[in-house]
C-alpha cells in the first residue's frame, strides 16, 4: 500500500507545460471480453518507460473495469507523439494486436485524449492521499499560505 500523506497537499508547479494523455479500452460485448484479453496483456510492457526518463513519461495510474483507462503525465505533447510514432516502442505490439484481433468490429473500443497543461491553467488538491495523479508525477507540497484556495493555486504560474 502506498504511503498516505495526512493533511492537504497540492501539486508542485512545473516550469514548463506538461501533457496529460488518457488512453482506454471499453469492452462493448461479451465476445469482446475474449478479444480484449490479447490487447490487455500487452499493456504491462509500457512499464519499461519508467526506466527511461528520456521518454518524457513522468507518471501514470490505471483504472480497470468495463472501461479501462490509463492516465499518464508527460513532459510535453511532443514526447507523447514521439512515443506514439516509434515502431520499436512497447505500445506498437499492443496496437498491432488490436488491429489484427479486434479491428473495426463493435466488440471492443479504444480511445485516447491528449491535453497540454500549462502553469497557471490547472490546480489540484489531495487530502489524506498517497501521492496521486499530477502530484505523483510533478511532486506535491503542503497547502499553505498562497495555496489555500483553488483561485490561489491557479494563480501560481
Amino acid at each position: 500500500m502506498s504511503e498516505v500523506f495526512p493533511g492537504r497537499f497540492t501539486t508542485g508547479v512545473p516550469q514548463d507545460a506538461t501533457a496529460v494523455f488518457l488512453i482506454g479500452m471499453r469492452v462493448n460485448t461479451f465476445r469482446g471480453l475474449i478479444k480484449a484479453r490479447s490487447v490487455f496483456t500487452a499493456m504491462p510492457r509500457m512499464r519499461n518507460l519508467y526506466g527511461h526518463p528520456e521518454s518524457g513519461l513522468l507518471g501514470s495510474a490505471n483504472w480497470f473495469g468495463r472501461t479501462t483507462i490509463l492516465v499518464s503525465y508527460w513532459r510535453s505533447p511532443a514526447d507523447v507523439q514521439r512515443f506514439a510514432s516509434d515502431p520499436s516502442a512497447p505500445h506498437a505490439a499492443a496496437w498491432l494486436k488490436f488491429n489484427q484481433h479486434i479491428g473495426s468490429g463493435p466488440d471492443v473500443g479504444i480511445w485516447h485524449e491528449l491535453y497540454t497543461v500549462r502553469p497557471g491553467d490547472y490546480e489540484g488538491v489531495y487530502v489524506n492521499m498517497p501521492k496521486f495523479g499530477l502530484a505523483a508525477a510533478a511532486g506535491h507540497v503542503p497547502v499553505g499560505d498562497g495555496t489555500r484556495t483553488s483561485k490561489q493555486r491557479m494563480a501560481r504560474a
